[in-house]
């Protein structure tokens, strides 16, 4: 199994720091307290935030509570129950090195960074008397008044947070004290990367690691957690959790509900439950659908609970996917409800794949459960194990202050005014050429003109708030697209490595393709694009917020009398012809639908024209034209990926204001269409584990999702035609009456795969069982 070694440090070990551990990179550039909120009203305001220059002491003794929520809280942040959002305030809150004790919880704010020392990670430990919030999380990131009425965020819009590099330790709270490490119910662009948790592993323990109940996630990655009642109890629309190794708790996974969930490389031993999603309340399964993958159970009694049958509603619920999973001592792999044994346990076994739920092949729909023939994995896809090829976000944690270039100290101003574009250009050259790592101080960089990054460049962002953004008439023009950040030339083969960054535009921006991705990278030496999002729209100094760009439900919008200053990009991201070789991991590639700056949240009309192309938990959002297409193209892995279609469609339809752009290979246009969540033409080897393609509105209007209503969003969101080996895990789809467009022929309508809220489709394949391409077409 291809399982990543988490370098983290044990929470166990002494408090005193060892030499070995040092100063990480980034302490030292941060405590130069370059990086600026250009449009916070205050010139002073700190992103860079030292939790020891507010006095903690990392001891392992002194109460640090105070002072790590002082550093939380200072500069008139965003806190929870009295801000909705804000883009102005964001912050790194920093941990050296140490053992931090706290009593009580944690609040995390909105647009926070809460980031540890690689080198030696930190340790947060929960006092033996902690007393926490509602929850008594040790770190809560959307806490709840008393009561549990309305949470201080929405999940469903609480974007852009990070937490990594961290311990938390919860041994010394007693066993029976129902405890938390993280409650993190949120949403796009946030992710947990690199920590461990320690609870207590005596009997009655009531320790949880992480508790989501709700939002529309996400991603998490690269995490250890030991003991406790449950490791993760989690519930969201959608989410992608990849390496994650999880031993001596009661229940390693409890999955409350979800839509979609993707588990990749997971690592469970010595617990009585791997994955429970059987959860029914009476009113139905709640969880859609879960699909797990290159995964491992050892010393398990019951692998996953589920409740699904053959009656079970909704009729579609509970679907689940395992590929290549590898047991060892578990006594039953699937066991159903009734204490049925579904899938048999073993001493030692390899599942290569095993279903249950809605299959199509492509045309022949069955419902039932059961064994069968693996995905045909292309072998450019895989790791020597045979597990699909992964790497995770680089640390840099071994890398000296001198290896490092700031972009600011290079002459890079950042202030959202002053023209950056040929200092951001030198800086980058000056790094890739020298093969320094190039920090990029959060700051809002304008640039006229195209950002180009040349194979073997290494560039970080800081706090998600280092912000490329275009302006003026290069890019305004989309007869003639230009891109703002331009990876690799045509033909160029290299690597890349980008993390931590915002491409946005500024104003009409009509001919803006934010991210062009040329580059060609060997296997061996994969570019990587991690935490790296597209923002169109909605933040302050955009020029796109709700007074420029108001909605307009109640007026017919054609070509005549659209906001021309509103049309903001004409693609997100285009992975051209020449560019091999490319992992995404959590990418967010959005067009605003509400004004993050706007204490109403109100909604803002913005045409953007495309989505993006590829990969590993990424997320593209309410583009006119469609949101991933794939054209000619062939060996494609989608971890979990999740779209909308624009809440304004179809006022305007599709065709406003673009026409079809041949060398983009557009679809078709028409006025009563809405956008495409996915496209696919002329393709081989696409892989898909886990989809979530929804549609909420008709023109700012929900009925049309409400299950009470015999209504739909829009006719269609996904097209396949003239592909094949085209196959797709769990399928998940929202407010469209037909789920797939396959050959201009709608075969599969979501009337039939009612799931819970979604529509669900556990298995559908172009490929039949022996291997043969049903579509015909040969190599």
């Amino acid at each position: 199994m291809a399982l990543e070694e988490i370098s983290i440090a044990s929470p166990e070990a002494q408090c005193s720091v060892s030499p070995d551990c040092g100063d990480y990179w980034y302490e030292r550039i941060g405590s130069k307290k370059q990086g600026k909120a250009p449009f916070n009203d205050d010139p002073n305001y700190k992103i860079y935030r030292n939790v020891k220059d507010y006095h903690a002491i990392g001891d392992g003794v002194a109460d640090d509570t105070y002072a790590i929520q002082r550093a939380m809280e200072e500069g008139n942040r965003c806190a929870p129950f009295i801000c909705n959002s804000t883009t102005t305030t964001p912050a790194v809150l920093y941990f050296p090195a140490g053992t931090y004790l706290i009593n009580t919880t944690i609040k995390d704010f909105y647009y926070t960074q809460i980031i540890g020392n690689p080198k030696c990670p930190p340790t947060i430990r929960a006092s033996a008397n902690f007393n926490g919030s509602i929850l008594n999380a040790m770190i809560d990131a959307n806490p709840y008044r008393e009561g549990f009425e309305n949470p201080a965020w929405i999940p469903t819009t609480l974007f852009y947070r990070q937490i990594r590099n961290l311990n938390f330790d919860m041994t010394r709270v007693p066993a029976g004290v129902a405890i938390i490490g993280l409650h993190w119910p949120i949403a796009q662009a946030t992710s947990l990367h690199n920590l461990n948790i320690t609870m207590s592993e005596e009997a009655g323990t009531r320790h949880r690691g992480i508790f989501i109940e709700n939002g529309s996630g996400g991603f998490m990655s690269n995490l250890r957690i030991t003991g406790g009642s449950i490791a993760l109890d989690i519930g969201s629309q959608q989410f992608t959790t990849k390496n994650v190794v999880i031993a001596n708790s009661i229940t390693a996974i409890h999955q409350i509900w979800d839509w979609g969930w993707t588990y990749k490389s997971i690592n469970i031993s010595n617990c009585t439950v791997g994955l429970d999603m059987s959860t029914n309340d009476g009113g139905g399964l709640k969880s859609s659908s879960t699909t797990i993958i290159d995964s491992y159970m050892r010393d398990v009694t019951y692998g996953i609970l589920t409740n699904r049958t053959l009656s079970s509603q909704p009729e579609a619920a509970g679907s689940l996917y395992i590929e290549n999973l590898k047991i060892q001592d578990v006594n039953y792999t699937v066991r159903g409800p009734g204490e049925s044994t579904l899938l048999e346990g073993s001493a030692d076994a390899h599942i290569p794949a095993w279903s249950q739920g809605h299959r199509y092949l492509p045309t022949l729909n069955e419902t039932t459960s059961g064994r069968m023939p693996p995905t045909r994995r292309p072998g450019n896809l895989l790791d020597h194990t045979g597990s699909y090829f992964e790497f995770s976000k680089p640390l840099y944690e071994h890398v000296k202050e001198h290896d490092v270039i700031s972009v600011r100290s290079k002459g890079a101003v950042g202030d959202g005014t002053a023209d950056d574009t040929a200092k951001l250009n030198e800086a980058i050259q000056s790094a890739a050429k020298e093969n320094k790592i190039l920090f990029v101080d959060a700051g809002v960089y304008r640039v006229n003109g195209t950002i180009y990054i040349p194979p073997g460049s290494k560039i970080v962002g800081e706090a998600l708030a280092s912000v490329i953004m275009s302006t003026g008439p290069f890019f305004d023009n989309f007869t003639s697209p230009q891109p703002i950040v331009q990876v690799g030339r045509t033909n160029e083969l290299g690597r890349v490595e980008w993390s931590d960054m915002i491409v946005s535009t500024q104003g009409s921006q009509a001919g803006a393709i934010l991210i062009q991705w040329n580059l060609a990278s060997e296997w061996e030496g994969a570019s990587g694009m991690w935490d790296v999002h597209t923002r169109i729209g909605g933040f302050k100094g955009s020029g796109l917020q709700t007074q420029q760009c108001p909605t307009s439900p109640n007026v017919v919008i054609n070509k005549e009398n659209y906001n021309k200053e509103c049309v903001a990009a004409f693609m997100s991201m285009h992975i051209t012809r020449w560019a091999t070789g490319l992992h995404m991991e959590n990418n967010w590639l959005w067009t605003a639908d509400h004004d993050l700056d706007d204490p109403l949240k109100s909604n803002t009309q913005i045409t953007s024209m495309r989505g993006m192309i590829w990969m590993h938990g990424t997320a593209v959002e309410h583009h006119q034209l469609y949101q991933y297409r794939f054209i000619g193209t062939r060996d494609i892995y989608m971890g979990h990926i999740q779209t909308e279609t624009p809440y304004y469609q179809p006022n305007p339809g599709s065709d406003v204001p673009f026409i079809a752009n041949k060398t983009y290979s557009d679809p078709e246009i028409s006025g009563t269409n809405s956008s495409w969540a996915l496209s696919i033409i002329r393709c081989k080897d696409i892989l898909g584990y886990g989809l979530g393609l929804y549609s909420f509105f008709i023109n700012y209007n929900t009925s049309c999702v409400q299950p009470s209503s015999n209504m739909s969003c829009q006719d269609r969101l996904l097209d396949i035609a003239e592909s094949f080996d085209i196959n797709f895990y769990n399928l998940n789809t929202l407010g469209a009456k037909h789920m797939l467009k396959w050959n201009k022929t709608d075969i599969i309508g979501s009337e039939a795969n009612n799931g819970s809220f979604v529509d669900t489709v556990n298995v559908f394949r172009t490929v039949d069982y022996i291997g043969r391409d049903l579509l015909g077409i040969a190599d």
